[in-house]
């Protein structure tokens, strides 16, 4: 079975946590240890990653770069760790590779003039309005925080899916589609260009999974399953959704939002089974007992 495993940023970096070398390493070293166990058990996969935290901070520190290339500069930085680690974890029995991925983009989405995207660290909103202005950020409130948010055009298109095929065909687990894939835009003379945005790796994690006809789709984050009443105590788990159901939620943007909606238009599309939850849990949700499984049947 091909599995396409989606690590939330949350995933590699937990809330509150330094963004530093070390602290990226220890998580990744918990992810790979969960996604081996996904090989081990006889299954195809392919390991797409956020890089929200990342991309923001070399923003910070790179004023004259775009964020294409930014994002391709977090690929290879994630793409790395992820890769290094998942071969050890396998005691390097199976092939990884890391792919550079292009996403094509419409630049008349109407993303582009309502930014949404979440990247770099959080900070007080004084502080948050004094980095901005001077760089003409946008910025928006992320839980009790302040982030600078950039668009995030939807996924049309993966130029680069060929080159995913035929790693997969090789025998290898592929990381691929990192921070939602490098943002391009087509020429009329079918030429590719970077945009400025940072596409939702879990939009893109879905339209991959379904190009490349995977059984399931796993959206990883810090959280067991979508629950109703989040954050409140009153929140109660949701162990199932129709993909009807789930694109009827009212969910925030900026968190699982995109994660219902990613895995109810693959499970709608394709037939196939979304499942959210724990990084830590990757295994029992590819099994049935964890996570919120996004299915037409609940025994699916």
């Amino acid at each position: 079975m091909l599995v396409v495993a989606a690590l939330g940023g949350n995933a590699l970096l937990r809330r509150g946590e330094a963004l530093t070398a070390e602290a990226q390493r220890a998580n990744v070293m918990r992810a790979a240890d969960a996604l081996a166990r996904i090989v081990r058990a006889g299954h195809d996969l392919v390991v797409t990653h956020g890089n929200g935290p990342q991309i923001g901070l070399l923003a910070m520190q790179s004023d004259d770069w775009p964020l294409d290339i930014l994002g391709a500069e977090t690929d290879g930085m994630i793409g790395y760790l992820i890769e290094r680690e998942l071969e050890n974890a396998l005691d390097h029995d199976r092939p990884v590779a890391t792919l550079l991925t292009q996403i094509l983009v419409d630049p008349a989405d109407p993303a582009f003039a309502r930014p949404t995207k979440f990247v770099g660290p959080t900070w007080s909103e004084a502080e948050a309005r004094a980095r901005a202005c001077p760089k003409g950020w946008t910025i928006a409130k992320d839980g009790t925080g302040w982030r600078r948010v950039v668009p995030s055009p939807r996924p049309v298109d993966i130029p680069d899916l060929r080159a995913v095929r035929l790693l997969l065909d090789h025998g290898a687990v592929v990381i691929c589609g990192g921070g939602g894939g490098i943002p391009v835009a087509r020429t009329p003379d079918g030429r590719l260009h970077g945009v400025e945005a940072v596409v939702d790796k879990d939009r893109s994690s879905a339209l991959l999974a379904q190009r490349l006809e995977a059984q399931v789709l796993l959206l990883l984050t810090d959280v067991p399953c979508v629950m109703q009443g989040f954050g409140t105590p009153q929140a109660i788990g949701i162990p199932h959704l129709t993909p009807e159901e789930a694109e009827a939620m009212d969910l925030p943007d900026g968190s699982m939002g995109p994660k219902v909606q990613a895995a109810a238009a693959f499970a709608r599309i394709t037939g196939g089974v979304g499942v959210i939850g724990r990084l830590d849990d990757a295994a029992d949700m590819l099994d049935g007992i964890a996570g919120t499984r996004i299915a037409a049947e609940p025994g699916a």
